[in-house]
């Protein structure tokens, strides 16, 4: 049976609630590697060359690039040469609609004169350390979903669980678990644009640490706590020294997200009740749940999830151009939409995963589509619904190849209110001094308590 059959099995086992198991077999693990690359994406070419061959021939700095690998540094761009080969608009969009997503097709409606989307040459240079690929040959003969699939059980740390899935659920936990730095230290700026380019500013320093991703970690049983996170509060000016922290654990089963507030004017800490589905995330005026960063995170309690398949489309890739600290944020935020010249597209190969609201549950999307870059494990674009069936939201995330880490980092991100006209754009740096500083070290768990968050407001 050839891998789409298991695929396309898989997903109407998934429709019709039939549990199914993750493991693969030992032949089909011996896949990766070879016509597969070591975490599960076709190592060959589509038919016309559109999208090249796997090459996998750089793992961290590419040969004359000049980077200061775990220092903050902006990244810098090994593609700058590169032109568009052609540029999606609404006027010739049609040719191009089988590779669209509904949420970029309603950008078009919304926008004809002035979205576009420039596609660049495809790039597949970059690989991950071959201790990712040990733990995702491992885990493809071992994981699988624990209890009610709030959990995966029999992985190792460093790599996707499921390099090789068979539903919406596994490929869902490949997003959740893809191997990516272990700190993470950034100041973001976050941009609420209005429909008549009024900008309302909010900054951050974010400092993040998920220890599973260590090197002392990796090859070792998924457990315990994925990741820490702080929140320092510089803009808006009225929220100034709020301080948030939150705990983000491996089982949703046993465990549950833990989250602390700071408010500079009680000089309190308090634990927040619930954190997490659909409270707004602060200052992008409701056009971002907490749920929503990374297009999607935390448990997928709330969603039946299905794999719709696996297809070509349009995506941001290699996005570097849009992160340089030559970057203004004058020229780049539009009303409508980003400025189109600072953006990437390559036409890649995505896994499509759709999550339904389960009757019973509350979330203001009603269905959310998410499409996974099938090289990097990372959702990068996502069609949200209301519970009217309504399309609401389009967001998606520019994704680098990060030398620091080895890895693809979340960059600027921009989720679009359909109905409003309003966007917001989210982990803005190429203004701030440094950007992101990955892998530096120096972060522990007692930086992540309720007496570190009073200490850091104070």
């Amino acid at each position: 049976m050839t891998r789409l059959s298991l695929i396309g099995l898989a997903a109407l086992a998934c429709a019709a609630g039939t549990p199914v198991l993750a493991k693969v077999p030992a032949a089909d693990a011996e896949k990766l590697g070879k016509e597969l690359t070591c975490v599960g994406a076709e190592k060959a070419g589509n038919k016309d060359g559109s999208i090249p061959e796997f090459a996998g021939k750089w793992l961290g700095t590419p040969p004359g690039v000049q980077y200061t690998p775990n220092a903050g540094q902006h990244p810098v761009d090994p593609y700058k040469d590169d032109k568009p080969l052609f540029t999606i608009s609404a006027q010739n969009q049609a040719q191009y609609a089988d590779k669209l997503t509904d949420g970029q097709k309603a950008m078009f409606a919304k926008y004809p004169q002035t979205f576009r989307i420039p596609v660049y040459p495809s790039r597949r240079d970059f690989r991950y350390p071959d201790f990712v690929c040990a733990s995702a040959k491992k885990n493809a003969t071992a994981a699988e979903l624990g209890d009610r699939a709030l959990s995966v059980k029999g992985a190792v740390n460093g790599a996707v669980p499921f390099p090789i899935p068979k539903d919406g659920l596994e490929v869902l936990w490949n997003h959740t678990l893809p191997y990516r730095a272990f700190s993470d230290v950034t100041i973001r700026d976050n941009a609420n644009v209005l429909s008549n380019g009024t900008i309302a500013w909010g900054r951050v320093r974010n400092m993040g640490y998920t220890p599973i991703y260590e090197q002392k970690a990796v090859g070792k049983p998924v457990e315990g706590v994925q990741s820490w996170n702080m929140s320092f509060t510089f803009l808006p000016e009225r929220d100034k020294g709020t301080v948030s922290i939150s705990q983000e654990p491996l089982d949703f089963g046993k465990e549950k997200r833990l989250a602390w507030n700071y408010d500079p004017g009680t000089r309190r800490v308090r634990q927040l009740p619930e954190f997490g589905f659909d409270q707004p995330l602060a200052f992008t005026g409701g056009k971002m749940t907490i749920d929503s960063d990374r297009l999607f995170n935390g448990t997928p309690e709330r969603y039946n999830w299905k794999l719709v398949g696996k297809r070509e489309a349009y995506i941001p890739a290699n996005a570097y151009k849009v992160h340089a600290n030559t970057v203004k944020y004058a020229d780049l935020l539009k009303p409508g939409h980003a400025n189109p010249d600072f953006l990437r597209y390559e036409l890649r190969r995505v896994w499509v995963v759709e999550g339904t609201l389960k009757e019973g549950f509350r979330h203001v999307y009603g269905k959310r589509v998410l499409f996974i870059d099938e090289d990097t494990w990372h959702a990068v674009m996502s069609d949200y619904y209301d519970t009217r069936g309504q399309l609401w939201q389009w967001g998606f995330y520019n994704y680098y190849y990060a030398f620091d880490m080895q890895a693809w980092n979340a960059g600027t991100s921009f989720f679009h209110d359909l109905n409003s006209g309003g966007y917001v754009g989210y982990n803005l740096f190429s203004e701030r001094e440094k950007g992101p500083t990955l892998n530096a070290g120096g972060l522990k768990p007692e930086m992540f308590t309720p007496e570190a968050a009073r200490a850091a407001g104070n």
